[in-house]
């Protein structure tokens, strides 16, 4: 158990059956009443910021979010499969765990895993991978305006902008985070 006048950024408490974070926090003692903790917090299976106070006495329950980097096999459909490099057990998780940044990542790339309870709430690709391009027009020659992009395609599927100097059977260096190209590797 913890109080509310333990709070400290980047700890983790859980209320009301749900996980949060702390961002900010601060002690404030007015002149007249009772002193409070005025706390900033994010909810880490939605991403949902919220404000409150909190009497400095009151109690939460601390919350162990386990954090495990695990490689990616394969999927199945639905199901996309995990394996712990140390135990060689495989966690099939289903596609609505996965963000919007998992299309930049292949077979045989390790993840970082989040879960509470043994819940998995977020799989956090590298945060830069070099990925093929298996598709895209050629560059038009003399077509030398500034920042000119074209869409091309990766070996995961995924269609990022690239500059028009890039040729099929390049290998990019992406961000995984914004979906950007960075540079050829």
């Amino acid at each position: 158990m913890l109080t509310a006048g333990d709070f400290k950024n980047g700890l983790t408490f859980e209320m009301e059956g749900k996980v949060y974070q702390v961002i900010e926090f601060q002690h404030v003692k007015p002149g007249k009443g009772a002193a409070f903790v005025r706390t900033k917090y994010r909810d880490v299976v939605t991403g949902a910021i919220r404000e409150a106070s909190f009497n400095p006495t009151a109690k939460f329950e601390n919350a162990v979010i386990e954090r495990r980097d695990l490689e990616y096999l394969y999927n199945d459909g639905e199901l996309y499969y995990f394996m712990d490099p140390e135990s060689y057990e495989q966690i099939p998780l289903n596609q609505d765990k996965l963000g919007d940044n998992f299309k930049f990542v292949k077979e045989n790339t390790v993840c970082r895993i989040s879960s509470f309870k043994g819940n998995v709430f977020s799989v956090e690709p590298p945060t830069f991978v070099e990925l093929k391009v298996v598709e895209t027009e050629p560059g038009v020659r003399g077509d030398t305006a500034t920042n000119v992009t074209k869409p091309a395609t990766l070996e995961t599927g995924a269609v990022i902008k690239v500059p028009i100097f890039i040729n099929e059977g390049d290998v990019l260096k992406i961000d995984t985070r914004s979906g950007e190209y960075l540079e050829r590797a």
